[in-house]
């Protein structure tokens, strides 16, 4: 005869009971804070919309038959009388890049417990921010007056404006967000909210979002600029 394993009902119970007191008493479940674990299944679900609107973008840049304008002449400057291809994209990238470094800094000195220097630090990173959206509105301003629309193009493909002015958008709104974000979460740090208990968990939690809002610039800058 086999052997049939029975499972203990109390050991079971007692199990559950456990892992409900961990999530309905906003403790640690799977040894993840909870703040972290929601922040990680919010990025989780951004990382798929913007994969859609990459992807999207992509197929529409493969299939479409109309020449599509070409990046260097469409987001040029003129600076002294000469077309300098890609200036402003590449201060927007540097800014952004630096941006999640001061956020790196503002991460370590918060688990040091110096509330000042982290605070300035975060204000500093989200000023970087603001003026990354600054320099996309003029970017927006420069391309609207240039006569390009979602609905249409005089530089080429139709599809151009639509899908820039669509993902770009949507990537600023994220920033925007991720600006008033930070300066509020460095107010609290500043005005000594998380002082008492020592615990500063929430600033690596805003460095988790603003170091994915520059991570997914990079693809946005690799697609539409250099492609």
């Amino acid at each position: 005869m086999s052997a049939i394993a029975h499972t203990d009902p109390n050991a079971a119970a007692g199990g559950w009971r456990s892992v409900v007191a961990d999530w309905s008493g906003d403790r640690q479940a799977f040894q993840v804070p909870w703040g972290k674990a929601m922040m990680w299944i919010f990025l989780l679900s951004d990382t798929f919309v913007f994969s859609c609107f990459l992807t999207g973008y992509m197929a529409v840049r493969i299939t479409t038959t109309a020449p599509w304008p070409n990046p260097s002449e469409v987001f040029a400057l003129t600076i002294g009388g000469q077309s300098i291809p890609l200036i402003l994209i590449a201060i927007m990238t540097f800014i952004l890049i630096t941006s999640s470094g001061t956020m790196a800094m503002a991460v370590n000195y918060a688990y040091r417990r110096d509330r000042v220097r982290s605070a300035a630090l975060m204000i500093v990173t989200a000023l970087f921010g603001a003026c990354f959206v600054g320099m996309q509105a003029f970017e927006w301003t420069k391309l609207i007056h240039e006569g390009v629309r979602p609905w249409g193009n005089p530089m080429g493909a139709a599809q151009f404006g639509s899908t820039f002015f669509m993902i770009t958008g949507f990537h600023g709104l994220h920033v925007s967000a991720g600006v008033i974000y930070l300066l509020t979460v460095a107010a609290r740090v500043l005005a000594g909210r998380y002082e008492q208990g020592g615990n500063y968990q929430i600033v690596e939690i805003a460095g988790l979002y603003w170091h994915f809002v520059d991570l997914v610039w990079v693809f946005i800058f690799a697609l539409f600029y250099l492609w």
